[in-house]
């Protein structure tokens, strides 16, 4: 009897505690799904049978006629916003009321390889965007673009030996070599060379980052359930101790020193040099309600923290971005040839050679990557966390601290009313003379607003470079394997990633004629 009455009082003890949240968007009058005790409307997330992205998606859709929708992400009270104008005020007008990401469920324990630029919230987040910042001007990129190069021309051999033998070339696996490659050469000096090496233990480490299975999702939902309890639990365990070995073995190769490479490991440690980084404080005032000055010292922790991210995002990000623009020109032979005319008469004015100033000329293979990136972008949602009370004025709706927002961009990307045709591949939608306002805060791929991604530039020419290799020596095509309509992996978490991956055919061109 006393067992049972323990298992009863504790069966009650864990209902309430996994509703007491439940009425927040019911008292406010937002319309929202009906939650289920500590899963609310996120079940089909937690059972990998939808991702992320196409969980908002779906809210975004059901209520067609509401600005902003409910969700609960377990017992964690989310607003969907469909709203562009609302978007906007998060993102930008209002964003001192919208700086955190909130990725991080326990604010006080935060794995050492989350305190990044993208992960991180608040001062530190603020320090490191302001130290970082400097790291992708136009002018470093320009110095790096031989490196880009040198990759574009590997990625080029490889496509070739493929096409010899007649076999189809996963797409995704492909570009993400060369931009893994890349991101070794300009991030930490190494040549990973996994365009060569089919076994490249760089490209393990890359493809390990982003392998969700049944523990890592395990451990978000515990997560975001028992936040308190399982403040200790870690998303990245398995890659956190390689990355840091390999971080502190090329920080002692260099003295601790800048080498001269001018990669992205030298920038933080120029950084590192400058002293203690110092900035007005977002979180904390003084009693006069000026910002307090929040300082911190860049250790090698925070450095490899920063290159875990910048290998990260940078790889996988890109690589699903040329990787479903190939696709879409393999379904559509006329844009492709007309890509190709572009590419071929931007070559043959500089000499024949890819390089910074011919690939800024490319602008149609640019829409073409838009439009790519308007259909599937990479990231199909942005996230942000209330950090004060604030009201909408556009709904008279007021929220409070830690409400999660969430900007289903998938959703909005492929609305009729913002993209008409939204299905059909059409690179002219970003020609100048074609770009319309209503899109500005619905077309997001790289975010907006002050936590814009900080790589934009970098990661649109390492793409477009990398399409541009591709496309004057390649024709691709649909290959035996190849899916019309790829299907999301519904175990993707931040980044969406395709099922199976993404097989085409590259058939190796003629030699373009030279121009008369």
């Amino acid at each position: 009897m006393i067992t049972a009455a323990i298992v009863l009082v504790a069966l009650v003890a864990l209902y309430l505690y996994g509703t007491r949240t439940f009425s927040y968007w019911q008292k406010k009058g937002v319309k929202h799904d009906k939650p289920i005790v500590l899963v609310g409307n996120n079940s089909q997330v937690y059972l990998m049978q939808k991702s992320i992205t196409q969980m908002a998606a779906e809210m975004y859709w059901k209520y067609p006629k509401e600005k902003v929708v409910g969700f609960y992400r377990s017992t964690h009270p989310e607003l969907v916003i469909r709203d562009p104008e609302i978007i906007k005020r998060v993102l930008l007008t209002d964003f001192q009321y919208f700086y955190p990401r909130g990725l991080n469920p326990h604010k006080t324990v935060i794995e050492p390889m989350m305190r990044n630029l993208f992960f991180a919230d608040g001062d530190l987040w603020k320090m490191l965007r302001q130290r970082i910042t400097p790291a992708f001007t136009s002018g470093k990129l320009k110095a790096m673009f031989p490196l880009i190069v040198e990759r574009a021309e590997k990625l080029q051999a490889r496509a070739l030996h493929a096409a010899a033998a007649g076999r189809p070339l996963d797409a995704r696996d492909l570009m993400a070599r060369y931009t893994t490659d890349f991101i070794g050469a300009c991030g930490f000096g190494l040549d990973a060379d996994s365009l060569n090496e089919e076994d490249s233990a760089f490209r393990k480490l890359g493809a390990s980052i982003f392998q969700v299975g049944i523990k890592e999702v395990f451990i978000a939902m515990l997560k975001e359930m028992f936040p308190e309890w399982c403040k200790h639990l870690k998303y990245v365990g398995r890659v956190e101790q390689p990355m840091i070995d390999l971080v502190s073995a090329i920080l002692k190769q260099r003295n601790y020193e800048p080498s001269g490479r001018n990669d992205f490991i030298d920038l933080l440690l120029e950084c590192k040099k400058k002293g203690k980084m110092m900035v007005e404080s977002v979180e904390r005032v003084k009693a006069d309600g000026s910002p307090e000055i929040t300082t911190l010292e860049l250790t090698d922790e925070l450095i490899a923290a920063q290159v875990f991210v910048f290998f990260a995002a940078g790889f996988e990000t890109s690589s699903s971005a040329t990787s479903f623009t190939l696709h879409q020109l393999a379904f559509h032979p006329e844009v492709q040839r007309k890509v190709q005319q572009e590419i071929d008469a931007v070559l043959a004015r500089h000499g024949g050679r890819l390089s910074y100033d011919a690939v800024k000329e490319m602008t149609y293979l640019e829409c073409a990557f838009k439009e790519g990136m308007r259909m599937f972008p990479s990231l199909g949602f942005l996230v942000r966390t209330c950090a004060r009370t604030y009201t909408i004025p556009e709904l008279n709706l007021t929220i409070d601290p830690e409400v999660g927002v969430t900007i289903p961009l998938q959703a909005l990307h492929n609305d009729p009313q913002y993209f008409p045709e939204p299905h059909e591949f059409r690179p002219e939608r970003f020609l100048p003379h074609q770009q319309d306002d209503k899109t500005k805060f619905v077309y997001l791929p790289f975010g907006d607003g002050p936590r814009a991604c900080i790589g934009l530039r970098m990661g649109l020419m390492q793409s477009l470079a990398g399409l541009a290799a591709v496309l004057s020596r390649f024709t691709v095509a649909p290959a035996a394997g190849t899916q019309r309509h790829p299907r999301v992996d519904p175990r993707s978490g931040i980044v969406q990633s395709i099922r199976g991956g993404l097989p085409l055919a590259f058939v190796e061109r003629m030699p373009a004629a030279p121009a008369q």
